[in-house]
């Protein structure tokens, strides 16, 4: 578990660095007596190091709030994930609220949620939100109670919990629309894992503007998001007569296009290829990749505004979708002359 945001500290966090309970650090600072003169010294000792400010303090005594929101990342070392989290802990500063996070593992699934939930909650957060979440690990989440407001980074309304996200069908049309527009019309699809809520998204959206265009897809090939995957697909894997790649991520888009390389096709002249996601490097790819820029600062501020809402029962935004927008780059053009329209 990594603890992080500590501009804004909060009661549990001096309680904690003083090895005493959050009642203790509020009986010394208000002057209570029976409280032993080491314990005494080691919460003011801690007040001093955390630079717990005495409105902070005067704040989580009169609200009983730790003004923490505990962040479970699904899988955190991919690029989207690591961004939110990174927006969150910004976003959260303003209104005073530090984050704690606890990364699950791919090989947690659904029991790595309860540990961090339990750990999460023993630190006493105000509220939950949950990052990248896979079908596995949400269930599991809707199995427990956890007596605080729950926000999924989710693009799918749920009955159960908040919800904020970029709108991920939206980006996945975006993509499709541009390849149909450069007159693709076999055009294959390198999803992510099918348990991610995210992955699922962008297959779906693939299939309902082929749908649409009155053609028939071939089944995806799945990849793990990583760049190994896409290369060892663009490499070995028989698209058929496709001119087209929509990859679910940057990662994946960027080994299949050094795969297509490898086996002697070239991007974007015989096989155009888009990504998701927009990484900082993306637009150095050899060729620069056409891909779907996720505004992680819009969102990390809106999942931040509902948390906040949601922990001080305050009117929530309506809003709980950040539209993407397509980045067109050299890895897209239209198809080889020959191909069938």
């Amino acid at each position: 578990m990594t603890d992080k945001g500590w501009q804004r500290p909060s009661i549990y966090d001096v309680a904690t660095l003083a090895g005493v309970s959050h009642s203790t650090v509020s009986r010394v600072l208000n002057d209570q007596p029976y409280i032993s003169d080491s314990a005494r010294q080691r919460v003011l000792d801690a007040i001093e190091q955390t630079n717990f400010t005495p409105s902070s303090i005067a704040r989580a005594l009169a609200t009983k709030r730790a003004n923490r929101i505990g962040v479970v990342v699904d899988t955190s070392p991919q690029y989207g994930p690591n961004s939110t989290i990174r927006a969150l802990e910004s976003a959260a500063r303003h209104p005073g609220y530090g984050i704690t996070a606890y990364s699950v593992g791919d090989e947690d699934g659904g029991l790595g949620i309860d540990a961090a939930v339990d750990e999460l909650v023993a630190h006493g957060v105000d509220a939950l939100c949950v990052i990248a979440p896979r079908l596995s690990s949400l269930e599991a989440l809707r199995q427990r109670q956890t007596g605080v407001p729950v926000l999924i980074i989710k693009s799918e309304a749920d009955a159960d919990m908040h919800t904020a996200a970029v709108d991920q069908r939206a980006g996945a049309m975006m993509v499709m629309k541009h390849l149909l527009d450069l007159g693709h019309r076999s055009i294959a699809h390198i999803a992510g894992p099918l348990d991610w809520y995210d992955a699922r998204a962008r297959e779906a959206a693939w299939r309902e503007a082929l749908a649409a265009a009155r053609v028939t897809p071939a089944e995806p090939v799945i990849g793990d998001w990583s760049s190994a995957s896409g290369y060892e697909l663009g490499r070995s894997h028989d698209f058929g007569d496709a001119t087209a790649i929509f990859a679910a991520n940057d990662q994946m888009a960027l080994g299949a296009i050094h795969g297509l390389t490898d086996r002697g096709l070239r991007v974007p002249e015989d096989v155009s290829v888009v990504g998701f996601d927009d990484l900082p490097d993306s637009r150095h790819f050899l060729p620069p990749l056409t891909t779907v820029r996720q505004d992680f600062a819009a969102l990390g501020a809106l999942a931040v505004e509902l948390l906040v809402a949601a922990i001080e029962e305050t009117p929530m935004p309506e809003r709980t979708m950040i539209t993407p927008q397509l980045s067109v780059r050299a890895s897209t053009a239209p198809p080889p002359s020959g191909s069938d329209p």
